[in-house]
């Protein structure tokens, strides 16, 4: 390899982080920021685990353990100490690991980039994938290893104001977020965006006290210093994988949507690491060089939610046979839904 291909190659990454920030950052990263740091520190992340606990009926830990990565921001390097904390606690097999499937796709962020990258149809399939499988993924696990039920009681209620207002602020948030999207000129959308902003900067500072905002900002301004590195990191190195991988081997491995190409996406996912959202631009990078929408899907749900250093801390957590039994129904799952969510779109 020449010094010159070299420097091409490297050209091409920077281009490739150019035409990402021209494209996505104003109307899609930045709001998404300020949503996924106003969840992280304005939503109560006690109050979200404690419906975990034993004194929460199973089908309320269940259906909180599938939705709650959305409301705590859990990626999928803060997913693990939470699943630890909540195992340990005596949250059970099921609901932990159906937390431990659901949180690092549903994370807001992660949600809204695949679908301005990927397609509306692949975010969506995402979220509602992960949600609806983290269940079976859970009561599969709690059918092989608790077979037993276990006496629960009512959950206590909780600061219902404070919950409204930050339910509100979500919504608004939301809307700014997807008003960049819909609206398909700068004049439509900052007619649209500048009354949204100001609505919620009026209603955050009559809401919320200094050291609630303070929190959101410093919650916000972590996950961008946190994030956005690595991020660019993905993007230059898709661009790169879009100009040295052949295509005919990425068309002949994870192309059409057989189940081979589905499984072989699955596994690959959860084999390697991916930093929270650098899955986006590398599998934007494989579907320009053949990857089906199939095994795109089996991918964005295998690869969040396993990595071999994740494997690793999950069987320290719970052992060896339970991690070997939950790692192989993430793959399983990941491979079939591809390969149905494949069938559907063509």
């Amino acid at each position: 390899m020449t010094f010159d291909y070299l420097i091409h190659l490297f050209t091409v990454g920077i281009l490739s982080i150019q035409e990402y920030l021209a494209l996505h950052v104003l109307i899609c990263l930045i709001p998404a920021f300020f949503l996924a740091g106003a969840i992280a520190s304005l939503f109560s992340r006690e109050s979200v685990l404690k419906f975990f606990g034993a004194d929460a009926p199973r089908y309320i830990s269940y259906s909180v353990a599938a939705v709650s990565g959305c409301l705590l921001a859990v990626c999928s390097c803060t997913v693990l100490p939470l699943f630890a904390g909540i195992y340990k606690r005596g949250a059970g097999i099921g609901p932990a690991t159906a937390f431990l499937f659901s949180a690092p796709a549903i994370n807001i962020l992660a949600v809204v980039y695949t679908a301005k990258i990927l397609g509306y149809d692949l975010g969506a399939a995402r979220a509602v994938t992960a949600v609806l499988l983290s269940i079976v993924v859970g009561l599969s696990m709690a059918f092989v290893f608790e077979r037993g039920t276990i006496e629960r009681k009512k959950i206590d209620t909780f600061g219902e104001e404070k919950h409204m207002h930050s339910t509100l602020l979500f919504i608004l948030l939301l809307a700014i977020l997807l008003a960049g999207e819909i609206f398909s000129t700068w004049t439509m959308r900052l007619a649209a965006l500048i009354p949204l902003i100001a609505i919620t900067v009026y209603l955050s500072l009559q809401w919320f006290t200094r050291d609630e905002l303070s929190h959101w900002m410093g919650e916000t301004w972590f996950l961008i210093k946190q994030i956005t590195p690595l991020l660019l990191m993905g993007v230059f190195f898709a661009g790169i994988i879009v100009e040295v991988l052949p295509q005919e081997l990425v068309a002949s491995s994870v192309g059409g949507n057989s189940l081979s190409s589905n499984l072989i996406s699955s596994v690959a996912g959860a084999l390697m690491y991916f930093s929270t959202l650098t899955e986006v631009p590398i599998i934007s990078a494989l579907t320009t060089l053949g990857m089906g929408r199939g095994p795109s899907l089996a991918m964005l749900l295998a690869g969040p939610a396993l990595s071999l250093p994740n494997m690793i801390v999950i069987s320290r957590i719970m052992g060896t046979k339970r991690a070997f039994v939950y790692i192989l129904l993430v793959v399983m799952i990941a491979t079939v839904s591809g390969l149905a969510f494949g069938f559907l779109v063509h």
